[in-house]
This record gives C-alpha cells, structure tokens and sequence, in this order.
C-alpha cells in the first residue's frame, strides 16, 4: 500500500513540473514577441467601416495627406478605431471636393455629361460617410454636403440643363407650420420671463401671458428652435434694409419679428390663402399699399417694396386703433374681423378677445407668437440665441432696362447664375426682366454697358458670349444653335478666330413665350382666373412635389437641422437637373 501511494505521489510531481516546465516556455515566447495573436474584439458602440464603393473610384484618385499627429491631450483616451474613422471621413471630404472640382472642369468645357458624372460622384462621396457620433466630424460632412449641393444647384440653373423653365420657385408660409399651442404653463417659467421682460427695452409692449409662455416653451423645444434658428439666420440678409425702413416710417423695431413669424425672411413665402411675400400680403391689401401685379412680375414678393408697403399699413393700423397688439390682430385677420370682435364684446382688448373666442384661431395665436419671438430675440443670452451665425447682409447694384430684357442675357452681362438675378429679384416671375430698375451682383455693373449695343426687340432672344481658352466660331456657333456666319456677321470688330476674354454678341432666335409686358383692361375673364391663381397653384405643388426635385436652398439650409437619417434621405434624391424638370413646369424646388 504504501509503494501504491509513493508511485502516485512521484507521478503528481512529475505532472506539476511539467505544467511549470510549459509556463515558462509561453512567458519566454511572450516576452521575446513569440506569443500567440488574440483577435482583436472591435468596441460594439462604433459604427462599423464602410465597404469602398466602386461606385466612385475613378483613373486617378485624389492623393491622401499624412494625417498631423494628435497633440498629446488630445490624443488621450482616443482609440485606433475612431482614429481610422477620422482619417476615413477626411479622405472622403477631399474626394468629395475632387470630384466637384473635376465636374466643374468639365463644365467649363462644355462636357455637360462628364460634369453630372462627377458631380453625382461627389456627393456619392459623402453619402458613404459613416455615423460620425464619435468623432466630432458630423458638422463637416454636413456642410460639404449643403455646400456642394448648392454649388451644383447654381451650376444646374446657368446651364447645366437650360435649367431656367421660367417658372420660380415658392417656399411655404413659415406661420403655417407653427402648430396651435396647448403646453401646460410652467411658474417658474413665468416667472423668469417676468424678470427678463421688466429689464428689456422695447417700443413693443410685451405682456407675459399663458399663451405668450407656451409659444416660449415651444421655440425653446427641439422642433421650435430649428425653425427659430432657421429665421434668425435668414434675418441677417435683410435685417438692416428692414430696420432702416421701419424707423423712416416711425413704426417699432421690435415689428421685424412679424416677418420672422410670417415667412422666416423668405421672401418667395406663399401661404394656404394664396398670401405672398415676406411681409404675406394678399392680393388686394397690396395693390392698396402700391404692390402690383402683372404677367411678368409680383411686387409683393420684393422684399424691399414689400417691406415698406408693410411698415405703412402696420402704422395705419395702429392709428386707426391706437393698440400694437389690435393693428397685429388686425394685420394678420384684416381690420373687418376686429370691429366686428369690439361690436361683439364691447371690448378694444385683444387679450379679451382671445379669452371670449371671438377670433380666428390663427389670428388668436398670431400677437403672442410674435411677443414670444421679441422677448425670446431680445434676451438671447438666457437662450442661447448669442452664436446664431447670420446670412451675410444682401448687397446688389442697379441697373435701369429701357425694355424687357431675357434674365439669360443678363446673366450672361453679369456672369452669374440666373438664380443669383432672381434671389436679388424676387418678384419676377417669368424669365423676363419688364424694363425698369433691376438689381444685380454687386461690382457687375459695368458689363451691362454692352447691353447698349443690342437692338430693343432682340433682348428678349439674344445672349452674350465671353469667348474660353479653345473656343472658336464654330464651337461657340454649335454650343448656342446659330449659324457660323450670322455670329461672325455681328461681331465685325473680330478678325480671324476670337480671342480668349474677348465678348461676342450671340444672335439666338427667339423661343420664348411671347407674354405682354402690359396686362390688358379686357383679358378674358379665364385670364384673369388663370393670373390669379398662379401663385395659390405653386403653393399646393410645393406640398406635392416629387422627390425628385433638385433640393434647393432651403433643403440645404434645413440639412443641418435635421436629423442624420432625415439628412441622408433628403440627399439621396442627389441631384435631379432642371432640364429633367421640364415637364413638369409646375412642379416647385423644395
């Protein structure tokens, strides 16, 4: 017995010098870099890379830069992964701007299908960004992409596709987005804006209701705030035109917000009641205060008239009332709802008639929306309105047309987009300019000195072209559809091939619509309805549009407020040129 239990002790020894015997073989292969890999195990809260796209390789991609070393500081706590997700979201903002900077290339040759190419390639690029939560890279992607898309847009409408239709694009009313407001009122809220309501200054009076706190209480909300943000910025174009001409009319400061509650400066807003304009005037109410409308043109959607129309009947209203908040009332509803509101109750007190239901339910909500925003605006610091970063001030010079003039001639006097002649001239409404004052780029006028040499009645169909390194007669005579001979029949002042730099006068016939400038006394009643209605037909298509269309403005503008999967979506449509949208002349640019 004992022998058993001495064998088996000399074989347990035998076994633990052995397992010590393998030990030390694997810490002498680890420490001589012998080990064995494990695999590395990815953190479950990154995204995953994105699979490359042959999509959008091209012969001869971009070169990528060495990326600097993180400082110290920062480099603490950051992981490999996020590292690569970095460097992965700078490769794609460099193949992005590549990509552009080779369409525009081919653009500027006249290669209009390789510059959709790269285009559509660019923003491919950025449509394969990874979520970018981790990385604080989410605002650059989205501004390349804002800024991308409406480069291409401009781009599209000088000539991409003949893009101008001739019909304009219209915005939604911002106020018709602003939901009716039934938000429990919080006391200390009340009482915090109390406070800052008796330390603001305003020409304004500002009256801390329940309705006024629960408007605060929704600009102050996710939602809110993004269409807040979006106005305040929009602000910056034409906050000092509009401020200049509210105080030359002796009207309050402070009433600037009522645009800011109406269009969101837009100055192409049409509302569900075929209201138009900055200021949304109606029909009628505009032609009262000098806003004309004719077939080529509709004054209430220029910004500067309109907003002088607006400060003239806002100060007929408060003395026909002697109450800011009853010439609002009044403003939004007409002044008819207002007597008929004091004969029913006996009142001249706006708050009263909101308490008694007397008003429509827009025009109820209308005055604290607009005291809401003033209290909001005016105390920025408490609400975290002091960083917006505002639209650069609008800037143009002015040119007087003796006739009717194509916006592509002007465009093409100015060089820029014929977008750029109707943002700076809202009110057109066809692709003619009636004669008259027209704004245009700031620095351009002396180009339209050339305008002079350019027969009346061929302004409508003629263009001018600045001749390109490789252009000749022939290329330039192809590109607009004219004889070779006619083109250097008018442009006698050259010999032989034009030279780069060099203006030639382009005679282009005539294929627009023949519209008259003057609208006349006995148009058919049909007419009338037709002109009428334009405007309240644009409106519904802008809420039907196809997806289809190309996004404008204010979808770039709207793609930093969005979320990151609402953003993805509205790019996705990428870009639809406007001569695709030709068939669909009505159809409206969201």
């Amino acid at each position: 017995m004992k022998a058993y239990w001495a064998g088996a002790w000399e074989c347990m020894t035998s076994l633990v010098k052995i397992v010590s015997c393998i030990g030390s073989l694997a810490l002498l292969g680890a420490i001589l870099g012998c080990a064995p890999v494990r695999q590395q195990q990815s953190n479950s809260f990154l995204p995953p890379q994105p699979r490359s796209d042959s999509a959008f390789v091209t012969p001869d991609p971009p070169p990528l830069e060495p990326r600097a070393p993180l400082a110290p500081d920062a480099a603490h706590g950051v992981t490999t992964s996020q590292v690569n997700l970095q460097n992965r979201v700078d490769s794609l903002l460099r193949e992005a701007d590549w990509h552009f900077q080779l369409g525009r290339r081919h653009y500027q040759e006249g290669d209009i299908a390789g510059a959709r190419r790269e285009f559509d390639r660019a923003i491919d690029a950025l449509l394969t960004a990874p979520e970018m939560s981790s990385t604080g890279q989410h605002g650059a992607i989205e501004r390349k992409l804002e800024s991308l898309v409406e480069a291409i847009y401009r781009l599209d409408l000088a000539g991409l596709g003949s893009g101008d239709t001739g019909e304009p694009a219209y915005e939604r009313a911002a106020l018709d987005d602003i939901p009716q407001m039934t938000f429990p009122v919080d006391p200390r809220l009340k009482n915090k804006v109390l406070e800052e309501v008796r330390a603001t200054a305003s020409q304004l009076p500002l009256q801390v209701t329940d309705a006024v706190l629960s408007y605060i209480k929704y600009f102050s909300s996710e939602r809110g705030r993004k269409s807040l943000l979006f106005g305040l910025r929009r602000a910056g174009r034409y906050k000092s035109l509009i401020h200049r001409i509210l105080d030359e009319e002796g009207v309050p400061q402070e009433l600037i917000y009522l645009a800011q509650a109406e269009s969101a400066f837009l100055p192409r807003a049409v509302s569900r009641k075929q209201a138009a304009g900055m200021w949304q005037f109606v029909a009628a109410r505009g032609r009262q205060y000098g806003l004309m409308q004719t077939p080529l043109t509709d004054e209430r959607l220029d910004f500067e008239k309109a907003t002088r129309a607006a400060a003239r009947h806002l100060r007929d209203l408060y003395q026909q009332y002697g109450d800011w908040y009853l010439a609002l009332c009044a403003y939004n509803a007409g002044p008819g709802v207002v007597d008929r509101a004091v004969e029913r109750t006996g009142y001249a007190d706006f708050w009263e008639f909101k308490r008694r239901n007397v008003l429509p339910r827009e025009t109820s909500n209308y005055v604290p929306i607009i005291v809401a925003m003033t209290i909001m605006v005016k105390n920025a610091r408490e609400y975290d309105l002091e960083n917006v970063e505002l639209d650069p001030p609008i800037s143009y010079d002015t040119v007087d047309l003796e006739a009717p003039t194509n916006l592509s001639l002007l465009a093409d006097l100015a060089e820029c987009p014929v977008s750029q002649l109707r943002e700076l001239n809202p009110a057109l409404l066809r692709n003619i300019a009636p004669g008259g004052m027209l704004r245009i780029p700031k620095g351009s006028g002396t180009q339209m000195a050339v305008l002079n040499t350019i027969p009346q009645e061929r302004r409508l169909a003629w263009r001018v072209h600045r001749v390109g390194e490789g252009d000749s007669l022939s290329s330039i005579a192809q590109r607009y559809g004219v004889n070779q001979g006619s083109l250097a029949a008018l442009n006698t002042s050259i010999t032989g091939e034009p030279a780069a730099g060099e203006l030639l006068i382009v005679p282009v016939a005539q294929q627009l619509e023949r519209v008259s400038v003057n609208r006349t006394r006995h148009a058919s009643s049909r007419t009338r309805t037709a002109a009428k209605s334009r405007i309240g037909k644009k409106a519904q298509s802008a809420r039907t549009a196809s997806t289809k269309t190309l996004p404008t403005r204010a979808v770039a503008k709207n793609t930093t407020t969005r979320s990151r999967a609402q953003s993805r979506r509205a790019a996705q449509r990428k870009v639809t040129y406007a001569s695709d949208l030709k068939p669909r002349a009505k159809s409206v640019k969201r």
